[in-house]
């Protein structure tokens, strides 16, 4: 089990279980740059819980940053899933979460 605690203290989950999506990123020439951040420096992947819970991994490479994990609603998850081209991921989720996740992108018109 690999438990991880939510940054406000509102709860954890099993990151083992958990369905993962790491973040896209290009080349700019000279280094890797994250889709979800803009920088080479700031990073982020999101997580599916068992509790059908999306929570949000956000990290920085800088010196003296700390690691955050915070629970975003399906309309944020959504848009960071098409941000950072992880649709072909959906498979993994179960039928409902895929329809949820279809209408919010329908109301974000993204």
């Amino acid at each position: 089990m690999s438990r991880i605690a939510l940054s406000d203290g509102s709860g954890w989950f099993d990151a083992e279980k958990a369905v993962k999506f790491e973040e896209a990123t290009f080349w700019n020439g000279n280094n890797h740059i994250s889709r979800a951040t803009g920088s080479q420096w700031e990073h982020e992947a999101l997580y599916f819980t068992r509790a059908n819970r999306w929570v949000l991994n956000e990290w920085s490479q800088r010196q003296g940053s700390i690691e955050a994990y915070r629970e975003i609603d399906v309309a944020e998850a959504a848009q960071w899933l098409v941000e950072n081209e992880r649709s072909d991921a959906l498979a993994e989720l179960p039928d409902d979460v895929r329809a949820r996740l279809n209408e919010a992108l329908a109301k974000r018109e993204v």
